[in-house]
Parts: C-alpha cells; structure tokens; sequence
C-alpha cells in the first residue's frame, strides 16, 4: 500500500463523502454552521472534496510511474476510482438538472467500453496509455464537473443567468455537447489504435 495506492483508495473514500454531504439538506447546514443566509456550506465542502479527489486522479498515476510504484493493485483499483468519481459526479449532475441524463450515459458507457478495452490489453501484456485526446477528455470532464459544482452551490446559474443579455445556458449546452463529441472521439481512437487487440481472434 504505497502512497499512489493509498491516494487511490482516498479517492474512493472522498467520493462517496462528497456525494453524502452533496445531499444534505440547506436547513441542516443553517443548523451547524448557524447561519441565517441560503447558502449551504456543506455543500461547499462536498465540492471542495470532489476538486480534491479529482487532483488525486492525476496525481497517483504521475508518481506511480515517475518513482516506479506501479502495482497490480494500482492498475486494477486506479481506473476503478475514476469511473467512480466520474459516474458520480455525472450522475449528481443529472440529479441537480443541470446535465440531461443522456449525456451521463453516453460518458459513462465510453468509461466502461475503454476500461474493457484496457483489460483486453492487460491479459495481452500491453499497456495502453493516456493520449492527447484521452488527457483532454479527462480535463474538459473535470472542468464541467467544477462549473456544475459552482452553479449548484448558487454563485451563477446555467440555466437562467444572462451576462451582458446573452443567456450563458446557450454556451453550458455548447460546453456540453462538446464534451459529448472528445468523450465520443476519444473512446473510438483508443479503439481504432488498438484495433489488433479484439480482431486477431484471440480474446
């Protein structure tokens, strides 16, 4: 249990507090936090904690491989955590309605699908890496998961805000579709590249 693999297993942990304190209600955090405003603090811990667990995302694969810590557990329970956190924080977008649900599904099942794919290449001793379109997947989904975050917590609202009389919801369903054509893209490069793993017939 080196330190990437605990961070691993953090984000796991950190995930679930998140979604826990994600759900708890405006009046009970009036009634720790003994504040008479409509803002709700837990809720700003929750996010603050799913930004941590995002960081954790990149940062126990960096030292894995930078200081040679890579484990089977690693390689097993790391891309576990991230479909994780990915089909938790997408999942309590769809929740607060500020994502429609068939976006969640189409991320999520790209996730899984690339996740089989990596154990394909496992039992084949090939180890198949993040590339330029995998990373940037990976960036855009932590970036809309934060300004999900920022509207459920009321600094600004996707749906109706407008800035300067634009309605900035046109832009968040940009933003959204989008992330719908790299997580698309993405999915379908790794499996183009490495096509030869599922058509040599030996699976």
């Amino acid at each position: 249990m080196n330190l990437p693999n605990k961070l691993t297993v953090a984000r796991i942990v950190m995930i679930f507090l998140f979604f826990a304190l994600a759900n708890v209600s405006d009046k009970v955090s009036k009634m720790i936090f003994k504040n008479d405003s409509d803002f709700n603090y837990i809720h700003l811990i929750a996010l603050i904690i799913a930004i941590m667990a995002g960081l954790t995302d990149f940062l126990d694969g960096y030292l894995a491989r930078k200081f040679n810590l890579v484990t089977t557990f690693g390689k097993l329970m790391d891309p576990l955590a991230d479909k994780i956190f990915i089909t938790t924080t997408f999942i309590f977008a769809v929740q607060v309605e500020l994502m429609p649900a068939w976006i969640a599904v189409v991320v999520i099942a790209r996730e899984f699908l690339v996740t089989g794919l990596r154990t394909i290449a496992i039992q084949k001793n090939v180890v198949i890496q993040a590339d330029k379109w995998g990373k940037l997947k990976t960036f855009s989904q932590m970036l809309i998961i934060f300004t999900a975050g920022l509207s459920w917590l009321r600094f600004f609202d996707l749906r109706d805000d407008k800035i300067n009389g634009f309605q900035i919801n046109y832009v968040w369903t940009g933003f959204l579709w989008a992330i719908v054509f790299i997580t698309l893209f993405s999915g379908f490069n790794y499996f183009y590249k490495n096509r030869k793993l599922f058509l040599d017939g030996d699976i």
